[in-house]
């Protein structure tokens, strides 16, 4: 089916002219409504709320750091062996495929809303079950643990398809970099969280336990006054729900109608498929076969590979040990702190800054070369002794935390951008259950490949060359997609362009958020 050329040109060049609804009914010329002040903080508020819940991500994946420590002491009555402490920190990654590959169905078939309940609800019985550990024998302890680990990364999983899809669905271009990434922030939270619990309760692992617990509970509270996307509302045929949610949205009160509302739903009606029209769903078998799907998959699921491999979830899971290896003399919990800080600081603030101003591309090229010359320097004292200095290494591995944002986030955050609306959820699900069956290999082979390559040094070095290869990978292969509307992004891998042009002012007029042409 083709775009409708005119109903686009004359979004593009402002034939019909953004208004603001003022007390009196008047209206006057202003900016496009969705980037007014108070649309701005709806999208904001609803978004910050949706991803609350998200910090669970992080909170599971940094839990071996603050906990390996007293598991794996002797002296403890119940301790792990090293397979066991290994299963331990890789539990969680290997169960998040599984609730990514569950959320495949539940983001598109239950709402983006209902799908973050469900990962709050796994969470809690995650927390529940470290908490209540309560046993003398340490094989049940173990066993407990491990479907604690599991629920956590069940709920991993099933967050980080909705949570980003939710943020591309309610916003305009101008701000989809911006929202999209608060998922990426809420990883880096959960992370630093769960660094200063950690730093805090040192000797009990249970108590860690009952305070996410406490904050799980919290989050799934906030929730409820969440308002559903308008576009899987109105993929369903709730039509006069997903007119209210895109209002709400565009900053309008209820009752409250506007022009460029009026234009931009009547083109999601034209473009998203509505099930009240008994229009059949294309089937996710049908629809890899499509280049618009599966070209974006083949490269996400290549992104994360690069991803991985570089070492970007590894130093986070084993954080306090790889510190304490370095021989910093400064406490290695402080010191994780430190680095949950830096991460946190430069996911939420550096990075969205850089995004807006940069674009995908540059900000991964970057990112992805001070990465590996990081993990170069990590590995120089194994070939040059002289460089054995532990203020150094300190540095060097906050300098990698703050280096490798970009390759942490940029993979999450072009997920969204990439898929056209019809599958978005469906492939999003999948991409991100690929990255964390990747992500299971990465952490649970750390351990052996130390052994293996012969200790740190010889491991950073292989992740620095993977961190040097994704260089070109994005160069060559990762298409630019700031301040692009979906309908550019979808003809680009449909069409397969050379590129898509940077600084096309036509894709930034646009006032529609979510404008995809039917699969």
């Amino acid at each position: 089916m083709a775009h409708n050329s005119e109903e686009l040109h004359s979004l593009r060049h402002d034939e019909i002219k953004p208004e603001i609804v003022i007390g009196n009914g008047k209206s006057k010329q202003s900016i496009p409504l969705g980037d007014q002040r108070k649309a701005v903080l709806r999208q904001e508020l609803m978004v910050f709320l949706i991803n609350l819940g998200i910090l669970v991500g992080g909170m599971s994946l940094a839990l071996p750091a603050v906990t390996l420590d007293q598991l794996t002491n002797p002296a403890e009555p119940i301790h792990l062996d090293k397979s066991q402490s290994s299963w331990f920190a890789s539990a969680s990654s290997i169960a998040c495929p599984v609730g990514s590959f569950s959320g495949v169905f539940l983001v598109d078939k239950i709402g983006r809303k209902k799908s973050i309940l469900l990962v709050n609800l796994f969470a809690i019985i995650a927390w529940i079950l470290m908490s209540t550990a309560f046993y003398d024998n340490p094989s049940l302890v173990f066993l407990q643990l491990m479907i604690s680990r599991m629920f956590s990364g069940l709920a991993t999983g099933m967050g980080g398809s909705p949570a980003s899809v939710y943020g591309a669905e309610v916003c305009l271009p101008k701000l989809r970099a911006r929202l999209t990434m608060v998922a990426s922030m809420a990883i880096a939270a959960g992370v630093l969280f769960a660094y200063v619990v950690g730093y805090f309760i040192r000797n009990d692992w249970r108590l860690i336990g009952m305070v996410y617990l406490v904050y799980q509970i919290i989050c799934l509270i906030l929730l409820i006054p969440v308002k559903e996307t308008p576009s899987w509302l109105l993929s369903k045929g709730r039509v006069k729900e997903a007119k209210a949610s895109l209002s709400y949205f565009r900053g309008l009160d209820d009752g409250e109608t506007h022009d460029e509302v009026e234009a931009e739903f009547a083109l999601l009606r034209k473009t998203i498929p509505l099930k009240s029209k008994g229009i059949k769903k294309v089937s996710i078998w049908k629809s890899i076969r499509l280049p618009e799907v599966h070209k974006p998959l083949l490269l996400g699921v290549i992104f994360f590979a690069f991803q991985q491999f570089s070492g970007t979830f590894v130093v986070v899971v084993y954080a306090v040990q790889i510190i304490t290896k370095a021989g910093v003399e400064a406490d290695p919990f402080l010191c994780a702190i430190y680095v949950g800080i830096a991460r946190f600081v430069v996911a939420s603030v550096v990075m969205t800054w850089q995004l807006e101003k940069w674009g995908r591309r540059p900000v991964s090229i970057f990112s992805a070369a001070t990465t590996s010359i990081c993990l170069f320097l990590l590995a120089g004292p194994t070939w040059f002794p002289w460089l054995q200095i532990p203020t150094l290494s300190a540095a060097v591995i906050v300098g990698f935390v703050v280096s490798s944002a970009g390759l942490w986030t940029i993979p999450f955050l072009i997920l969204p951008e990439i898929f056209p609306q019809k599958v978005r959820g469906s492939f999003c699900g999948i991409s991100i259950g690929c990255a964390y069956l990747l992500s299971f290999s990465s952490i649970k082979i750390f351990p052996s490949l130390m052994d293996w390559m012969g200790g740190n040094g010889n491991v950073f070095a292989f992740y620095g060359t993977m961190a040097l290869l994704s260089i070109f990978f994005v160069y060559w292969f990762i298409p630019e997609t700031k301040g692009k509307t979906f309908l550019e992004i979808e003809d680009y891998f449909r069409r397969r362009k050379s590129t898509i042009h940077e600084n096309d002012v036509e894709a930034k007029e646009c006032c529609v958020g979510v404008v995809p042409r039917e699969v």
